[in-house]
């Protein structure tokens, strides 16, 4: 019975820890973009903001069979995008935006159509500075257009 009991404690410890890590990046505006039927690939985007230097490494959700942290840039004249390789650096304190034209998550191989005015869920795994893993699982808002409040960059197109 003691052993049950320290199991339970310890397991209650563990999953207290790992909220507490992911409570440290604070997570504002999430919105994903709708899709079309037939469309496979969206983006998703938010402001990030670490209390304590990070990394987000990965993301995941069951809507979308491959899920990346992506960035967009200019590259002379040609606008690049690729995956974000070793994660996504979160200095201390400091907002890291994910918006259109810029840094952004990627779901691609999409199961169906995102439809405006739903949520979906993801899950972001951050890396802290001591190489501590924690999950945030978060509800994401559909939309056609950024919402109000959110940024728009460049790219910021209609798909």
């Amino acid at each position: 019975m003691k052993l049950k009991r320290l199991t339970l404690i310890t397991l209650a410890f563990a999953t207290l820890s790992t909220a507490a890590l992911a409570q440290a990046v604070d997570v504002k505006g999430a919105w994903a973009r709708a899709t079309v039927p037939g469309q496979k690939a969206t983006g998703a985007f938010m402001t990030l903001t670490a209390k304590d230097r990070g990394q987000l490494v990965s993301v995941s959700s069951p809507v979308a069979g491959v899920v990346e942290v992506h960035e967009m840039k200019m590259d002379g004249d040609i606008m690049k995008m690729r995956a974000v390789e070793g994660g996504l650096s979160l200095p201390a304190g400091k907002a890291v935006e994910l918006k259109p034209g810029g840094y952004h998550v990627m779901l691609m191989d999409l199961k169906a159509p995102l439809q405006k005015d739903t949520t979906i869920a993801m899950t972001l795994v951050f890396k802290d500075a001591k190489g501590a893993l924690s999950n945030l699982g978060i509800m994401v808002p559909v939309f056609t257009t950024a919402p109000a409040g959110a940024s728009k960059g460049h790219g910021d197109h209609k798909m």
